[in-house]
């Protein structure tokens, strides 16, 4: 009999890890001052969302987005990078970079750089594919700050890679309709602030789980003007149990896998959190996870959603597509 109670309070345990929470999204949400918060290799920080921002390096980053590196790989160069520098425009001419191929920019969150796991994944899900110039944007110069400082420098970051492909079309004559941006959590936001900066001119901007901490009424978010198709992807905007995602629509399509709070085989809202990011790269590689449209809220939190379907995620540069769309998926690459 006791063995019989556990394996039942095993399996509940369990399910309840990998069903949505059944609370409603809200723009309202709020944090408490303290939060534990992730970095890129998983180890969980806490965060004083009131601290004083390091405004000494808020004024470098401002003054000088030449600090964040792009490094360039190609099928040329799949796993050494080659460093493209803004103004320099024989650091592009001089690369593999060929503007008859793809664009796509990555870009990590909060204390991490360019190895964080998110980048070789996606990068290589791309070059498997198809010929493509993948520029991963390394940021650590702000990421590596506390989280506070970084979130308010996010925008001048995102200001200094719109300007960094400004001119990378002004020396190649690459089409910004041939550029795709995508950010993981604060990454998301920056990306977004990069297509503004553009005028909304990139093909598409791809928002991975946005941050939500210090991002529910922060004009500087990702918006649906930023590019032009603008989706996110939102799988840990649990407000009631300290999601790390912003847990709200805030692109041209929003897709919540699993209901956006919890997923398939995820116990922590870390692992949540990136699973954002891992679906992605699947869907680049397979393009085989389909949203259906939902028309309110209750439909995506109770899986009743029976609209239009559209594909989440992929590398098509002319998607189109809007609303809010829900999807379940498997616990195990590729989902």
């Amino acid at each position: 009999m006791r063995k019989s109670l556990l394996c039942l309070l095993i399996i509940a345990v369990y399910t309840a890890s990998a069903v949505p929470v059944t609370s409603e999204y809200s723009e309202d949400r709020t944090y408490p001052r303290y939060i534990e918060f992730p970095d890129g290799e998983g180890k969980m920080h806490t965060v004083d969302l009131e601290a004083e921002p390091d405004m000494e390096l808020l004024n470098e980053i401002e003054r000088n987005p030449a600090n964040n590196l792009y490094l360039l790989y190609t099928r040329r160069n799949p796993r050494n990078s080659q460093t493209l520098v803004i103004n320099n425009a024989n650091s592009i001419r001089n690369s593999n970079f060929n503007a008859a191929h793809p664009t796509v920019v990555v870009a990590h969150g909060w204390l991490s750089n360019q190895n964080t796991n998110i980048n070789p994944t996606i990068r290589d899900a791309y070059l498997n594919k198809a010929e493509t110039n993948v520029i991963i944007l390394d940021w650590r110069r702000l990421a590596l700050s506390d989280y506070a400082t970084a979130a308010r420098g996010v925008p001048a970051v995102g200001r200094g890679l719109g300007q960094f492909l400004a001119f990378l079309n002004s020396v190649t004559g690459q089409a910004f309709t041939s550029m795709h941006l995508v950010g993981f959590s604060l990454g998301a936001h920056l990306v977004g602030n990069a297509g503004r900066e553009l005028g909304g001119r990139a093909a598409r901007v791809t928002a991975l789980d946005p941050a939500g901490p210090l991002w529910n009424y922060n004009s500087n978010r990702v918006n649906p003007r930023d590019g032009v198709y603008v989706e996110a992807i939102h799988t840990d905007g649990g407000y009631t149990i300290g999601g790390l995602g912003i847990g709200s629509n805030v692109a041209n399509a929003d897709f919540y896998p699993n209901g956006g709070i919890s997923q398939p085989g995820c116990l922590t809202n870390l692992c949540n959190h990136n699973r954002a990011w891992e679906l992605f790269a699947a869907t680049v590689t397979y393009n085989h996870l389909v949203g259906r449209l939902c028309t309110s809220q209750t439909q995506l939190t109770w899986n009743t959603c029976r609209g239009a379907q559209l594909r989440m995620g992929n590398d098509d540069l002319r998607k189109t597509g809007s609303g809010m769309y829900r999807l379940d998926t498997g616990r195990r690459y590729p989902y």
